[in-house]
């Protein structure tokens, strides 16, 4: 049986986890987490009461979060592209660079989506603040990381570029890369343009209306 993958397009850590099933063309069966299929949504919260998606059942195993999700498909159904690397030192590398994405990227571009979710009276403009100066630093470093290579640990596309991909496209949308991180628009485009991540953007086209701050006509 093919593992089982609940998720929904327009989610960045959706598109993460998706982008590593497209890397590899690993088979999977999609369960699309849609408010208009009830069944499918108690299934998933069922599987797992957090409701944090996506997750991964593989027969009898629920495999949460996407990191750890896509380290289980590398153990158990590998493909041509090893997403994480033998070597434990460039391991090492791949994980605290997926590390920051999730943290220094992910997180405080959600904060400032969610912020904007909220009715205006309960708005937090301190902690929007505080999200939007961490993406400064994280642009910021990220230029300078970036210089002379090609993906997040160097050559190879790994598990920190499947991060990277959806968590940068939707963080310029949120709070606008500086045009003088030129290392970091590089990078992105270079993710956009890569054809597991592709796919994973065009599944979630029919939903950039429901962008909370406006999808920009572009991308």
């Amino acid at each position: 049986m093919k593992p089982v993958l609940y998720a929904h397009p327009f989610s960045s850590y959706c598109q993460k986890a998706l982008t590593a099933l497209y890397e590899n063309g690993t088979g999977f069966d999609y369960r699309m987490l849609d408010h208009n299929d009830p069944e499918t949504i108690a299934d998933f919260e069922r599987r797992w009461p957090i409701k944090r998606f996506p997750i991964l059942v593989d027969g009898d195993r629920t495999i949460v979060e996407a990191s750890i999700v896509i380290e289980y498909l590398g153990l158990h159904y590998p493909g041509p592209v090893k997403l994480i690397p033998d070597d434990p030192k460039a391991a090492i590398e791949v994980r605290m660079l997926d590390r920051f994405f999730d943290n220094y990227v992910s997180t405080p571009q959600q904060r400032i989506v969610f912020n904007a979710i909220r009715q205006e009276e309960n708005r937090d403009p301190y902690g929007e603040k505080d999200a939007r100066d961490m993406l400064e630093r994280a642009y910021a470093w990220l230029d300078s990381h970036m210089d002379g290579r090609i993906w997040a640990t160097g050559d190879t596309f790994t598990l920190a570029d499947c991060g990277a991909a959806p968590f940068l496209f939707y963080a310029d949308w949120t709070h606008a890369i500086d045009p003088a991180f030129a290392n970091v628009h590089a990078y992105r485009r270079r993710l956009l343009a890569r054809p597991s991540f592709a796919r994973a953007v065009d599944e979630a086209r029919p939903f950039r209306k429901f962008f909370p701050l406006g999808a920009p006509d572009r991308d």
